[in-house]
């Protein structure tokens, strides 16, 4: 596995050129990148260009979201459809596999069973989609139970509840596993020991704010892994390494602390959290 960084999710605004510079500098061996952005670099100046712009600054492609906006009306949803078969084999051809997104845990409209057989419809084209290029889906299960009540009705969130769903959407999907979920969620690190690593597609880290129970856990109020020490970093650290993930590992602290820093700065302290969280777990840092 490998430290991974996303621009986006510590609030830095930056261009696919500009995200692989400061990976560089800060000891990222990949980053998570928009397909739709690097599908019109190619068009612009060519695939080698992408190509030589990676391999110069020694990062790789991680994760991307699948260029479908399911959540949507039909009709958006079945207009992007067509575009998805190329933009997975751009993703595919350029060194990565992975494409993620996450699943609300309620909804105000739709029952379990309704909201169950509506994801299922958005999805299962998106999945097989990808498995035809070569790709993989995973599924990001939402945990807080603040956001789960604010809802009408309860949905999938639950490492269990989403590899049901996982399982009946198709073999190529499988998990986005996030720590603040797996905490939120009263789960452990025992979940992921128990996991086959073709069912961990990705991965994001952070850590849940001291003095609130899991219950009481914002999704959009965290912390850098290892900050609070609330979520057991070594442990998940260690459980992934046990079961061989070999995937991007990527902070996603929804930190306003963060998000209010310079960029270069944003990024310095998110590469060192990482830096100690496989620290904490004892493992060599990769690099």
């Amino acid at each position: 596995m490998y430290p991974n960084l996303s621009t986006g999710a510590i609030g830095v605004k930056a261009t696919f050129a500009e995200a692989v510079e400061l990976a560089a500098r800060h000891g990222f061996g990949g980053i998570d990148f928009s397909i739709e952005e690097v599908e019109k670099i190619v068009a612009d100046k060519g695939e080698t260009h992408v190509r030589k712009l990676l391999h110069d600054a020694g990062v790789r492609l991680g994760a991307w979201g699948p260029p479908v906006n399911w959540r949507a009306d039909e009709a958006s949803w079945q207009a992007d459809l067509p575009l998805l078969a190329r933009r997975a084999a751009l993703a595919r051809e350029l060194g990565s596999d992975r494409a993620a997104t996450w699943i609300m845990p309620g909804d105000n409209d739709r029952d379990f069973d309704t909201n169950y057989a509506f994801h299922l419809e958005r999805l299962r084209p998106v999945a097989e989609g990808l498995a035809a290029q070569g790709c993989r889906l995973g599924l990001e299960w939402v945990g807080p139970k603040t956001l789960r009540d604010a809802r009408r009705y309860p949905f999938v969130h639950t490492v269990d509840g989403m590899l049901k769903f996982a399982a009946d959407l198709g073999g190529n999907v499988g998990l986005l596993v996030d720590i603040f979920h797996l905490y939120t969620s009263h789960a452990d690190v025992s979940a992921i020991r128990d996991l086959p690593v073709a069912q961990v597609v990705n991965v994001h880290v952070n850590d849940a704010l001291a003095g609130r129970t899991p219950d009481q856990q914002l999704d959009n109020e965290r912390a850098l892994p290892g900050e609070t020490g609330v979520c057991d970093i070594a442990g998940f650290m260690q459980a992934l390494a046990a079961i061989g993930y070999d995937g991007p590992v990527t902070v996603e602290p929804f930190s306003q602390r963060v998000r209010e820093m310079a960029p270069e700065d944003a990024v310095r302290v998110t590469a060192d959290s990482l830096r100690r969280s496989w620290a904490l777990a004892g493992l060599p840092f990769p690099g």
